[in-house]
């Protein structure tokens, strides 16, 4: 069946429409502010074979990789309509432990026809401010898997239609803040039910054959045009290579290599010669790195490009097993998913930057700066709160970098002030923009912020940071953003630098500040700086 351009235009609208509307089904119905405030939840729509169709434009993070989640599910279950998985088992298409998913299929009936077939599946995805383990907020440091959480192989939360009240008991007896996670668990539920029944709609008006040949259509086209970008990139190979600080356990950087080789409208990307598998929490699994790669190539696509599966068709990925890059069980992952992947980016970005000068922006801050901090509220009763803290944007080619934003992997929001200090024994003593941390260039990077927080209990804290060693980069020539770091104010009066990673019980009246790293620059300072067709 052909689709002329303007049906298919339409049916793209649609399918994106109903990925946007299960977004915001789920942050209006949710409990936690990680959700309602941060909008840390991603949704998407897949075709019969779990093959991703559309996005909303949510989490880069989260978007990349949730298809493998819901080849997970389908490989596991065997599903009837009104199904529903859960899952979060980083080695069985997740991510880290926090980002739980629920996937569920979509039957529908052609029409003039009794036969009930399985057309398409709707996913949810959010960040669980606690799934147990050693520390509130499960981000803390670790050295495997099972010190971080709650793991959860794809199950079934609902069956035709119900929900699974043993499986839900089960989730919500192994964490700290269960009327919380049962709250945020059904948003997500509902989510799905809706993207099910709007996909349903969409089948009774345009019919099941028209609206499965808009799929392959959509699918084919977006990888065209990923052909088309990749022609335009000179062919050749070009590596980079960048470092995380450490992994938290040890005080040894850790390399992230990549080499791009592109030609004949293809692409390659090889990680070896990454790091070995790491002790701490630093460890990503191939979804992630995958995600990553769909990331920074969707960014070269045009911008009305479908977000489909077919971008990936002409990249080939090669990770190299039991590395930082595709890490195995018992690995500690929780860094992997936030830190790793942005690291990832960035040296991606830098490799690119040789091929494409004229387009890639510095680095940004390299890190989403993740606090998690949890104990006892004044009642006695358990809190843990999660979130991610904004940075500087790196500049772009012609462009200064924002300030004060979140960048690539994560695409969230701040807590609002008035959230926090309602909801958690928090206060906000200072929230600014850090001035002059951005990178010094033609084009100058953006800024970071400045965070400070005061625990009014007892609480135990923790960071997953980086850029504290290793700042962020300039490109063409420009310099480096600041590097990032963080302090414990001790209600005594003394401060205390932290590391990027670690633990942290504190009292009553000690706050946390963080200082997050600026963007590099582009361009030396008052020269002119040719751009030339290929890079270095």
């Amino acid at each position: 069946m052909r689709i002329n351009p303007v049906a298919l235009e339409i049916f793209k609208n649609l399918f994106h429409a109903i990925a946007e509307e299960m977004g915001a089904a789920l942050r209006r119905t949710a409990f936690s502010p990680n959700i309602k405030e941060r909008r840390d939840y991603s949704c998407a729509v897949f075709d019969a074979r779990g093959e991703v169709i559309a996005m909303g434009d949510h989490m880069p993070v989260h978007l990349g990789s949730m298809p493998m989640s819901v080849a997970a599910a389908v490989q596991s279950l065997d599903f009837e309509e009104g199904d529903i998985a859960v899952l979060n088992d980083p080695f069985a298409g997740g991510t880290h432990l926090p980002d739980i998913t629920l996937v569920m299929p979509v039957f529908v009936t052609g029409r003039g026809s009794r036969v009930v077939r399985r057309a398409f599946y709707v996913a949810s995805r959010a960040h669980h401010a606690d799934v147990g383990g050693a520390q509130p907020g499960s981000m803390g440091l670790a050295r495997d898997i099972y010190q971080e959480g709650l793991r959860i192989p794809p199950l079934k939360l609902a069956e035709r239609g119900r929900l699974r009240r043993d499986v839900l008991d089960f989730l919500l007896a192994n964490v700290r803040t269960p009327v919380e996670r049962e709250g945020d668990l059904t948003a997500q539920v509902a989510a799905c039910r809706l993207g099910a029944r709007r996909l349903e709609e969409m089948v009774a008006r345009y019919g099941a054959a028209e609206v499965r040949a808009a799929m392959r259509v959509l699918l084919d086209y977006s990888e065209r045009m990923m052909h088309a970008t990749l022609r335009m990139v000179p062919a050749g190979s070009y590596a980079a290579e960048d470092f995380l600080d450490d992994d938290g356990i040890s005080n040894q950087p850790v390399r992230i290599r990549a080499r791009v080789t592109v030609r004949g409208g293809r692409a390659r990307v090889d990680f070896t010669g990454s790091a070995p598998q790491a002790a701490g929490s630093i460890n990503a699994v191939r979804a992630i790195t995958v995600s990553a790669v769909f990331y920074v190539f969707r960014c070269l696509v045009p911008e009305d490009t479908p977000a489909t599966a077919g971008l990936l068709r002409p990249i080939t990925v090669i990770t190299p097993r039991r590395s930082v890059v595709d890490s195995e069980s018992p690995a500690a992952v929780a860094a992997g998913n936030v830190e790793t992947s942005t690291r990832i980016v960035d040296t991606l970005l830098r490799a690119l930057a040789k091929a494409l000068p004229a387009r890639i922006p510095a680095a940004s801050q390299g890190t989403m700066n993740n606090f998690t901090v949890g104990g006892l509220d004044a009642c006695g009763e358990p809190f843990a709160y999660y979130e991610t803290i904004a940075g500087g944007m790196g500049a772009r080619p012609g462009q200064d970098g924002l300030d004060a934003i979140h960048t690539h992997m994560t695409n969230s929001l701040n807590t609002p002030v008035e959230v926090l200090e309602s909801f958690y024994p928090l206060r906000v003593r200072r929230y600014a923009v850090r001035r002059g941390s951005g990178g010094r260039g033609k084009y100058r990077g953006g800024d970071g912020v400045i965070r400070e927080i005061e625990l009014l209990t007892d609480a135990q804290f923790s960071l997953l940071a980086d850029r504290r060693r290793f700042p962020p980069y300039g490109l063409a020539g420009g310099g480096a953003g600041k590097r990032g770091e963080s302090f414990w104010l001790k209600r005594s009066g003394d401060s205390i630098k932290l590391p990027g990673k670690c633990t942290v019980s504190a009292q009553a009246g000690d706050a946390v500040r963080i200082a997050t790293p600026g963007g590099g620059s582009w361009g030396r300072k008052n020269r002119k700086t040719k751009i030339g067709k290929r890079g270095v």
